[in-house]
């Protein structure tokens, strides 16, 4: 089983679950249904953009259709990418309070990745390992090098960008639980 086919399941699980038509998932994700109904079918391979979209209109975090975190899973390990970000799953914690997602990400040399807004009180915090980054707000980016950091709230929408450079990194994403 192939990472669109295990995603597809995951996805159709989770809107099931949720007792949301393909229509509704779709109205509230903004994908198309088409789209959607081609990724819960394993027959398209989801994008990084795509999956934020849907994961956050089931208000789930993004690890809740990915594979568990492989052991050692690193920088070679397979991932889901986006048009500026490549994210693998390295770690998923839960608590009482909220669940956070830990990936190793890879921004591709001189490019810059819009992301949507995610659930209510979403943050991200960004581990630079090399490279340079520019991540948060897009009125008002963080620039961080390597051994830097920056945070910024991920309930408004953010980006990620490498001007100068691949960028590698950890990224923390804590999304915080209903209530």
């Amino acid at each position: 089983m192939g990472l669109g086919d295990e995603v597809g399941r995951r996805l159709k699980r989770l809107r099931e679950g949720s007792g949301l038509s393909l229509s509704e998932l779709a109205r509230r994700s903004g994908v198309g249904k088409g789209t959607l109904s081609e990724l819960e079918t394993g027959r398209r391979n989801p994008t990084l953009e795509t999956l934020y979209a849907l994961t956050t209109a089931l208000g789930r975090p993004l690890s809740a259709v990915l594979d568990d975190p492989a052991p050692g899973a690193g920088a070679g390990a397979a991932g889901v990418s986006g048009s500026a970000v490549t994210a693998v799953l390295i770690e998923r914690y839960e608590d009482a309070d909220a669940a956070t997602d830990v990936f190793r990400v890879t921004i591709a040399e001189g490019a810059t990745q819009e992301s949507a807004a995610h659930v209510p009180r979403t943050t991200e915090s960004l581990m630079v390992l090399s490279g340079t980054a520019v991540v948060g707000p897009p009125d008002a980016p963080t620039t961080a090098g390597p051994g830097g950091h920056a945070q910024w709230a991920a309930d408004a929408p953010h980006i990620y960008g490498a001007p100068d450079g691949e960028v590698q990194g950890i990224l923390f994403v804590r999304y915080p639980k209903a209530g």
